[in-house]
């Protein structure tokens, strides 16, 4: 009984390492991932390209589909895409999205 508890406590500890363990998202890598974004998005001037420009996107008070511009409103476009934008849900890691939305917070 003592060792079945010691083995329970042992497991869960070491499913909470990952989590704990996981490094910050990089501006710097994220800007890479953007570049097959910035085909279709500008990032250092307003013009509209295929999509609408992400210059200072978490500064704006909404975007262009009226949503507040929030971390998961802006990864559920990522991931989901949105008119002619695809999805890149199963294209980006987690890590890479993650990166991007750093980058996009610096434009």
């Amino acid at each position: 009984m003592f060792s079945s508890r010691i083995i329970f406590v042992a497991a869960m500890l070491s499913a909470a390492v990952p989590a704990a363990a996981q490094k910050p998202a990089n501006p710097q890598k994220g800007k890479e991932v953007f570049d097959q974004c910035g085909v279709c998005h500008s990032a250092t001037t307003d013009e509209k390209k295929v999509g609408p420009s992400l210059k200072g996107l978490f500064k704006k008070a909404k975007m262009t589909n009226g949503q507040k511009p929030t971390e998961s409103n802006v990864i559920a476009i990522i991931n989901k895409g949105k008119g002619t934008m695809p999805a890149f849900e199963d294209v980006l890691t987690k890590e890479e999205k993650a990166d991007l939305l750093a980058y996009l917070k610096t434009l």
